[in-house]
C-alpha cells in the first residue's frame, strides 16, 4: 500500500493512507483489543461488533472527510475482510455482516477492492513472523497474533470466503496473483489502480479506493 501511494502521489493525486481495524485513536484501541493474542474469550459476535466500531468511527472521522477533499483513500481492509473472518471463519454469515455494513456504515463501497491472493499457509507464517517482530520492537510484549493462531481449516473458510466475495462483486474486486516477487505483485498493482482511476475519469478529486 505504501507503494501504490508514493506512485500515486508522484502521479499528482491526493492519498490518504489507513488500515482497519485500526485509522482513528479510537479504532486503534479496538485494534489492540481484536488482535492481540492476550485477549482470550471473546465471543464472535462481538469481536464481530468491535470491528464494526472501529469501522463506524474510521468512516466518519477519516474516511468521509478525505474523500470529500477530493483525495483517493487507500485502506488496507474493509468490510470485505469481516465477511471473511467473521461471516466466513467464524461462521457467523455474509447476510449480517452486510445488513451491519448498510445500517452502520450506510453501506459505503469502495470503488476498487484489490483482493491478493497466495499461499494461505506461507501468508499466515509471514504474518506471524512479522507480527512478533514488531511486538518486540515496539509494543513491549503485545501482538497481533490472536487470528494467526487460528486452525487451518478457520483460514480455508476465510480464504473461500474472500473468494465468494471476489465472484459475486467482479466489478468491484479485483484478484491479484500475489505469490511472484513483492516487485511482480506491486506492478499489476499499479497497472490494476491506473486503469480504474482512468475509467473513473479521476482528476484531483479523487474516489474511494481501496
Amino acid at each position: 500500500m505504501r507503494k501504490l501511494a508514493a506512485v500515486l502521489r508522484g502521479a499528482g493525486y491526493k492519498v490518504v493512507e489507513t488500515r482497519e481495524p485500526g485509522g482513528t485513536l479510537t479504532g486503534e484501541k479496538i485494534r489492540k483489543v481484536l488482535l492481540d493474542s492476550g485477549t482470550a474469550g471473546l465471543s464472535p459476535l462481538a469481536e464481530m461488533a468491535l470491528m464494526f466500531a472501529s469501522r463506524a468511527q474510521h468512516i466518519a472521522e477519516v474516511i468521509e472527510p478525505a474523500v470529500a477533499t477530493g483525495s483517493i483513500v487507500l485502506c488496507d481492509r474493509f468490510t470485505d475482510s469481516t465477511e471473511a473472518y467473521q461471516g466466513s471463519g467464524r461462521r457467523l454469515g455474509g447476510d449480517s455482516v452486510r445488513e451491519l455494513h448498510r445500517v452502520l456504515c450506510g453501506n459505503l463501497q469502495p470503488d476498487l477492492t484489490l483482493l491478493l491472493d497466495s499461499d494461505a499457509a506461507a501468508s499466515v507464517s509471514r504474518a506471524r513472523r512479522r507480527n512478533k517482530r514488531v511486538a518486540k520492537a515496539i509494543h513491549r510484549g503485545h501482538d497481533e497474533n490472536r487470528f494467526e493462531q487460528e486452525t487451518r481449516a478457520f483460514f480455508t473458510r476465510v480464504h473461500d470466503g474472500y473468494l465468494a466475495i471476489a465472484k459475486r462483486d467482479a466489478s468491484r474486486v479485483v484478484m491479484v496473483d500475489a505469490r511472484g516477487t513483492p516487485a511482480q505483485t506491486h506492478q499489476k498493482i499499479v497497472e490494476i489502480v491506473s486503469n480504474r482511476i482512468a475509467s473513473l475519469n479521476v482528476g484531483k478529486r479523487g474516489p474511494h479506493v481501496r
